[in-house]
């Protein structure tokens, strides 16, 4: 488990209420509990809740914009959709969303005039969760900065329903499940 580092807001700051999605501004001066920094996007615990700051408010909590947003360099392929996929994280987990198991569809169309049309289907760990908009518009957008990506659609699913069992190797080593 990564290591709290608590520190005060230098400004206002957009974020999102995790787990009801609910976006409001975090008011300078409050004081926050820094959970998670990965994929570009910053868990926060403060005021008895956790919210998710986008990656482009790290100054306000006095930390450098995190690098997981940059577009990769290199030419389109699957493998570089599956990287991207993987720079995405439930503002929860410490897992990305493959290792998590939660992509559970990836259709790639290669059009006639050049670039590539994505598709993915995905679910979420819970029916509930008000996040599933917050994590498939970050993939969406991470899959739409790829090279060679004319357009991507993620879509929220929940057949088959989601479970411990699809987590990969390298997603419960993270987590301690055996």
């Amino acid at each position: 488990m990564a290591e709290v580092k608590t520190v005060k807001l230098t400004r206002n700051c957009n974020a999102v209420q995790i787990p009801a999605g609910n976006e409001l501004t975090l008011d300078e001066g409050t004081t926050v509990d820094i959970t998670q920094t990965l994929g570009g996007s910053i868990t926060v615990s403060a005021m008895g809740g956790l919210f998710r700051i986008n990656g482009s408010d790290a100054d306000a909590l006095g930390l450098q914009e995190p690098g997981a947003d940059e577009a990769p360099a290199g030419e389109f392929s699957e493998d570089a959709v599956w990287e991207a996929l993987k720079t995405c994280f439930d503002p929860e987990i410490p897992v990305n969303i493959v290792d998590l198991g939660l992509i559970y569809d990836l259709k790639i169309e290669a059009q006639e005039s050049g670039g590539h049309i994505i598709d993915v289907k995905m679910t979420l760990t819970a029916p509930g969760c008000g996040m599933g908009p917050v994590i498939a518009g970050d993939a969406q957008e991470k899959i739409t900065r790829l090279a060679g990506v004319k357009q991507a659609g993620v879509e929220v699913v929940w057949d088959p329903p989601w479970h411990q069992s699809m987590i990969s190797e390298a997603g419960r080593k993270i987590l301690g499940i055996e």
